[in-house]
């Protein structure tokens, strides 16, 4: 609940030395001093006396007012424990350090270190001033700022090696026009083509009837990854899952190698052949990290990933209500999906579900990664 003071301080106790929470009363005949009130905003009822308070007062008082006169020694403005705070970060710190200060960015922070290397440590904050670029209302900005920092919440930036394998140049990645992204299940290879304008170009999946079937013979299992390729459009860069099964996980070795097969071919199949290795060109298949894409998404358990249906569900809703929606889908795409995620339902629809969240995860991680 809000409170806000009732009374107003008036003339004489503006005048006087009390201008706190308690001030001195106008009549004599009533106590040295008067405890005053706090009011509810809302009811307008309810008064709270303002007791325990007396601490308030102590620090405002202790609190040095902010220097505005230009011609006010900057050790005037501040108490003693503040100077010697500001002086001990700005005797201190490094460049980096010193950066997170406001105004004390770049070339600032370059001249304060240059100048204390040269000088020795600051004594007094009017010394500061000597620093190039630092003058009287800059450096008081700087000391408030060293003496009540304001605390952002920190961005982590991502960093690309954490999703995307093997690293590239940024600025290929931010360049591109549209992406193909691919999903390997137990029987179907999934696609998703989504362009920078987060939109949804092309969105299907293929059966692969000789996956995990007999003895995994090669040229059956290349017939079906083929099939699939033959199908896929032209796109700047082909983004892979990378699934995360560990290799200790003796249970699920089978799958694990039936996915490393099918991953192999499928670059094997996309990337460009007959390219010089001294060209400067990028590969143009990638693998993203399925974690990654869980986390991004938030469905992870522990280190397990549960199911993005109810996710893609809510973007394509989206696409529909929203102005603005995450992604968009064209009516046709809508209209054929729109029953292959039901909850409770047998028919599947995982790896699309999961070529979709990847695409999206893809332009949603590079963009927080180069913020």
């Amino acid at each position: 609940m809000m409170w806000v003071a009732r009374r107003l301080l008036s003339s004489v106790a503006q005048r006087s030395q009390y201008s706190g929470l308690f001030r001195r009363p106008q009549h004599g005949c009533l106590p040295d001093l008067e405890l005053r009130y706090l009011q509810c905003t809302c009811c307008w009822r309810s008064r709270v006396p303002v007791a325990g308070f007396e601490t308030l007062n102590a620090a405002i008082s202790s609190t040095a007012e902010p220097c505005k006169d230009d011609n006010r020694s900057l050790d005037a403005c501040y108490t003693s424990e503040q100077q010697a705070t500001i002086l001990q970060l700005l005797n201190t710190a490094t460049p980096s350090e010193l950066a997170g200060v406001k105004l004390l960015r770049g070339r600032k922070s370059l001249n304060l270190v240059e100048y204390r290397t040269k000088n020795g440590p600051f004594k007094t904050l009017e010394s500061v001033v000597n620093v190039p670029l630092l003058k009287h209302k800059s450096a008081v900005t700087v000391f408030n700022s060293i003496l009540n920092p304001v605390k952002k919440e920190k961005k982590v930036r991502i960093q690309l090696a954490k999703f995307i394998r093997p690293e590239v140049d940024r600025s290929w990645l931010e360049d591109t026009s549209n992406i193909v992204s691919l999903v390997c299940g137990t029987n179907k290879i999934a696609w998703a083509q989504v362009d920078r304008g987060m939109t949804v170009l092309e969105w299907q999946e293929l059966d692969c009837p000789n996956f995990l079937r007999g003895t995994y013979m090669a040229s059956a299992y290349l017939n079906d990854v083929s099939a699939a390729v033959a199908l896929l459009p032209p796109a700047d860069f082909y983004i892979i899952e990378k699934s995360s099964i560990s290799v200790q996980n003796t249970a699920l070795f089978p799958v694990m190698a039936h996915m490393r097969t099918v991953e192999a071919m499928l670059f094997a199949l996309l990337e460009p052949r007959n390219v010089p290795p001294e060209s400067n060109i990028p590969p143009r298949v990638l693998n993203m990290m399925r974690p990654a894409v869980g986390r991004h998404f938030g469905l992870m358990v522990g280190e397990s990933r549960t199911s993005g249906a109810q996710t893609v569900r809510q973007l394509m809703t989206e696409s529909v209500t929203q102005k603005l929606p995450r992604i968009n889908f064209p009516a046709e795409l809508l209209v054929k999906h729109r029953n292959s995620f039901q909850m409770g339902s047998r028919r599947g629809g995982e790896e699309l579900c999961d070529a979709l969240l990847q695409a999206v995860a893809f332009y949603e991680l590079l963009s927080e990664s180069s913020s």
